[in-house]
């Protein structure tokens, strides 16, 4: 399966290609800075690893790119570089849930073996907040168990969860209503990880034309008002 994936939902850029070379999958792919610098590096990257995977846009079977939730300009970002290249080469685009992505980007670093797994996604949603979804893995796919939500860090729902993923430990763990014993594993929605999940998707017959490919937001608002930060600020003394 020839395929481009790419993120820029966090603060960090992921592209990723992938093809088959003498009958065996090989994977070309980058990690840079994200955020400001995204919209500029994105396509002269993609143009770059596409060159030295030797394929050109109209052989791939889908473009994959992570859909949301994540930073507003970094999804507006993502969507339109991938509608204007589905677009162009006449490809289908395959939306990709960043918390999915982060799912198993996890277990693939940290449980590659493990047969089941139950993971709370989790990533920064900014403004003191989390996004979040429940995941599980068992024979060899992952189902979602509930939509996405979106929490300040102290009203995070646990379930049954057996590990917490994603890449808020580092400013909100000690928040977190959690058992300290439960394992926390740094994890972000890479294009590797999309790789590997678009097979089942497409499958599933998730892709979409490009015209119907769409970011996905839980927020409403990007940013906090002036009167609502002075609010804030007031109540905290």
């Amino acid at each position: 399966m020839k395929l481009l994936a790419f993120d820029t939902s966090t603060e960090l850029i992921s592209i990723a290609v992938t093809r088959l070379v003498d009958g065996q999958a090989r994977i070309w792919q980058h990690t840079g800075a994200g955020g400001a610098q995204a919209s500029s590096a994105l396509i002269p990257t993609i143009e770059l690893l596409m060159a030295e995977a030797e394929l050109r846009y109209e052989e791939l079977d889908a473009i994959a790119f992570g859909q949301g939730p994540g930073s507003f300009t970094g999804l507006r970002t993502a969507c339109a570089v991938a509608q204007g290249l589905g677009f162009g080469a006449g490809v289908p685009l395959l939306p990709v849930d960043t918390l999915l992505a982060v799912a198993e980007e996890a277990r693939q670093q940290y449980a590659p073996q493990q047969a089941a797994l139950r993971v709370l996604a989790l990533l920064d949603a900014r403004m003191d907040e989390l996004y979040a979804a429940h995941y599980e893995f068992a024979d060899g796919s992952w189902m979602q168990r509930e939509d996405y939500a979106l929490f300040k860090p102290e009203q995070l729902a646990l379930q049954d969860s057996t590990v917490l993923a994603g890449n808020v430990f580092a400013e909100y763990g000690e928040r977190l209503p959690v058992p300290p014993e439960l394992p926390r594993w740094q994890a972000l929605p890479t294009a590797a990880a999309m790789l590997r999940l678009a097979p089942a998707l497409l499958a599933a017959g998730l892709a979409v034309p490009a015209e119907q490919a769409l970011p996905r937001y839980i927020r409403d608002k990007v940013a906090k008002t002036t009167l609502e930060r002075a609010a804030e600020k007031a109540a905290a003394h």
